[in-house]
């Protein structure tokens, strides 16, 4: 029986790449999304892809919406979760809202122990489980006006080596990938003669592609990569070294 996998913020960007790749793959694939509903809906459409809709910001819908994916696959439980969902609310410190720190580290750090903890246990009972937080390079670097986002980046790179070292023993796995900056709607929204200045620190001398930070998702979630826990897997052109 196929594996099931679970992609939240699934249906654009990053995501809908990662949904896409697991599909090819021979995975059962579930994407959560919460907003854009007529791109999650040509996504279904496009994909065949069943898409749920809940805020990962929310411990409750988390556990409501893992709930509903698994009866829609007759019960089958979750064997991989790929933490995706993630928000930016820029501004310099001194002027950022507080509803804007808060947003963004309960979409981007808090979603990845509300979901984790929604499949944890079906793992653990199960004797084996994938786990990959897609954390960012600015978690890793820092941003000018992204106090907030970095933030919760970079608390994914605790959460992820903590959180595999409680569950190995159990053989689930909890890797990372940290994606340099990607061609997505995200990306493209920067103005252009800023996203002309930070491609020109791009060693390789562009962009990423979505497709590209699935491979290395693919690679965490593969049998090959049964040994490698706690784990972070930069994908950013060389941008940055370590």
């Amino acid at each position: 029986m196929a594996k099931l996998a679970l992609v939240t913020g699934g249906t654009r960007g990053i995501g809908a790449a990662i949904c896409k790749a697991l599909k090819a793959s021979g995975y059962n694939v579930a994407a959560n999304y919460v907003v854009y509903d007529e791109a999650a809906q040509k996504f279904e459409k496009e994909t065949g892809i069943g898409i749920y809709k809940w805020d990962v910001s929310d411990p409750d819908q988390c556990i409501k919406g893992v709930e509903d994916v698994m009866k829609s696959f007759g019960g089958a439980t979750i064997d991989i979760l790929v933490n995706n969902a993630g928000i930016t609310k820029d501004s310099m410190m001194h002027k950022m809202p507080i509803e804007s720190w808060k947003a963004v580290i309960d979409v981007d750090l808090s979603s990845m122990f509300y979901m984790s903890r929604a499949v944890i246990s079906q793992m653990r009972e199960k004797g084996f489980g994938r786990i990959v937080n897609i954390s960012s390079i600015n978690g890793k670097a820092g941003q000018m006006g992204q106090t907030n986002y970095a933030s919760a980046k970079a608390g994914i790179l605790g959460f992820t080596k903590a959180l595999a070292q409680e569950s190995a023993f159990k053989g689930i796995t909890v890797n990372c990938v940290a994606p340099g900056y990607t061609e997505t709607d995200m990306v493209k929204a920067v103005p252009a003669e800023i996203l002309k200045t930070i491609v020109a620190k791009i060693p390789v001398g562009r962009l990423g592609q979505p497709s590209e930070i699935a491979r290395a998702v693919m690679f965490f979630v593969s049998d090959d990569a049964g040994f490698i826990t706690g784990e972070t897997m930069n994908v950013n052109g060389g941008q940055l070294m370590d």
